[in-house]
């Protein structure tokens, strides 16, 4: 029996997440008949994550064991040849046999992005959650700032979490900005800090997170760059645990896992 990892990208707009249900296309569903088929064996992968419906993924990973013969790198290639155009498997390899996604030790990444701009724009809105509101960028980033470390992030999660703890460590967060943006820029502000930016990426990197962890912590850092929310007040909202506190759940459809770090 052999191991094989799958690195996989998808555009999960109209999936119901990673995780299979019944009745309801999913990634891990998909994956899971089409590697069958393949295959002819009873074939169920191993997510390291469980996506939610609408998120998207560039570096999601995924085991599945198999007695097949085809070199480990070639899984991608006849894959390919019949999944859906908006799953592609970007890599295959051959693990050992008891590497498990989830009980290694690992980095993961994920990206928000965010459309800042008076009005939508069609290339990028299945991928961007929009927000018309001038933003302060330095603000943001000030924020951002303290949730580096290891912190209790209870108040970052929906209630819904069945964690067993909700400390988690936050390696590194970035907020980079892009073009693109409405001409007006501080136009009926009055403030020179607060522009539109066109696109904007949250980029954060930790050891795990929390049911919707990344985009609590995202509509936090929107309220920050919109004045609702004073980025030294950050370290109060994390340690106060109280979910109220922290900013709304940004829209599914502006995050995507970007990889992970083994």
């Amino acid at each position: 029996m052999r191991r094989i990892m799958l690195t996989v990208a998808y555009d999960g707009t109209d999936y119901k997440g990673w995780q299979i249900q019944p009745d309801v296309e999913t990634i891990e569903g998909i994956l899971d008949a089409e590697l069958s088929r393949l295959l002819g064996e009873d074939i169920r992968v191993i997510g390291a994550s469980r996506t939610d419906a609408g998120v998207h993924a560039e570096g999601a990973v995924a085991v599945f064991d198999t007695n097949s013969k085809i070199p480990a790198d070639r899984f991608s290639f006849a894959l390919n040849r019949s999944l859906p155009d908006d799953i592609v498997i970007r890599k295959s390899e051959e693990v050992a046999p008891d590497f498990h996604p989830r009980k290694v030790n690992c980095k993961k990444t994920y990206r928000y992005s965010i459309w800042n701009d008076v009005f939508p724009m069609p290339t990028n809105s299945r991928y961007t959650h929009r927000v018309y509101l001038q933003l302060d960028i330095d603000a943001m980033r000030k924020a951002a700032s303290f949730f580096k470390g290891e912190h209790d992030f209870a108040g970052f999660c929906s209630a819904s979490t069945d964690a067993v703890s909700t400390v988690r460590t936050i390696y590194d967060i970035n907020i980079l900005t892009g073009d693109g943006a409405c001409p007006e820029k501080v136009a009926d502000t009055g403030s020179k800090d607060r522009i539109y930016h066109g696109r904007i990426d949250i980029y954060v990197t930790g050891n795990g997170f929390l049911y919707n962890m990344v985009r609590i912590i995202a509509g936090t850092l929107i309220d920050a760059g919109a004045g609702r929310i004073a980025p030294d007040d950050i370290p109060d909202i994390i340690a106060s645990r109280d979910r109220y506190r922290a900013g709304d759940t940004a829209p599914a459809k502006g995050l995507t896992l970007v990889g992970y770090e083994f």
